[in-house]
């Protein structure tokens, strides 16, 4: 894996090689496959989604890398089991929202909004109450010195979609994940400035289906 997809480093610093090495990083690419699931790494894997499994809240900023290379950054707030929201600063027009069990992909400007069960995407295994590692879904583990990559998936869910997450092997803190889909297009959300045992209003989570149900009929215009 190239040395910036791998580690979480300040926004500045992250940025700073996003432009100087800006043509040499495929979403979330690996160098080579990732290392069969052995006893020492399932354990591994084990303790870092007991952990995961106590922290229920948390808020921070991420950076995004989409499949094309575009970039794109703001703030992002989860509440586990199931609740997520992205808020994406200017000038992308996107808000992420799921409220436990839809997942809303909102385009502000265009006016126009993307609806799936949470169950059916690959966000559902990091949201969930605990990271399931059980029936087949680790596909994969590998220990680094400075990263844990664990590569989940849930063919009966989501099809051939998988998830990617990465966490410190110290600490357990979940610093990046990357989304794979069906084609095999990678998207990549790198987190820092995290706060963990955060108290949300319920209105962060909140989906105002009504007014979604208006902006798929304007959408289809």
């Amino acid at each position: 894996m190239n040395e910036m997809t791998r580690k979480t480093v300040s926004r500045r610093r992250f940025l700073g090689r996003v432009a100087l090495g800006a043509g040499m990083v495929a979403l979330g690419q690996f160098a080579g496959p990732l290392l069969a699931t052995g006893h020492a790494q399932a354990a591994s894997a084990q303790r870092i989604a007991d952990h995961f499994a106590r922290v229920r809240t948390m808020m921070g900023e991420f950076v995004q890398f989409g499949p094309r290379g575009e970039q794109t950054g703001g703030k992002f707030f989860i509440e586990r089991p199931g609740k997520v929201r992205f808020n994406y600063e200017a000038p992308s027009s996107f808000r992420v929202t799921s409220d436990g069990t839809t997942l809303v992909l909102e385009n502000t400007r265009l006016r126009t909004a993307d609806v799936y069960p949470l169950s059916k995407t690959p966000l559902k295994l990091l949201l969930d109450d605990k990271i399931d590692l059980s029936g087949g879904k680790v596909r994969s583990v590998k220990e680094e010195a400075d990263l844990t990559t664990i590569q989940l998936a849930d063919k009966s869910m989501f099809g051939d979609s998988t998830i990617t997450l990465m966490f410190d092997p110290a600490s357990y803190e979940l610093r990046q994940w990357t989304i794979t889909d069906a084609q095999g297009k990678d998207t990549t959300v790198m987190i820092f400035n995290v706060q963990e045992g955060v108290r949300f209003d319920p209105s962060v989570f909140a989906i105002d289906h009504r007014r979604i149900q208006e902006l798929q009929q304007f959408g289809q215009r």
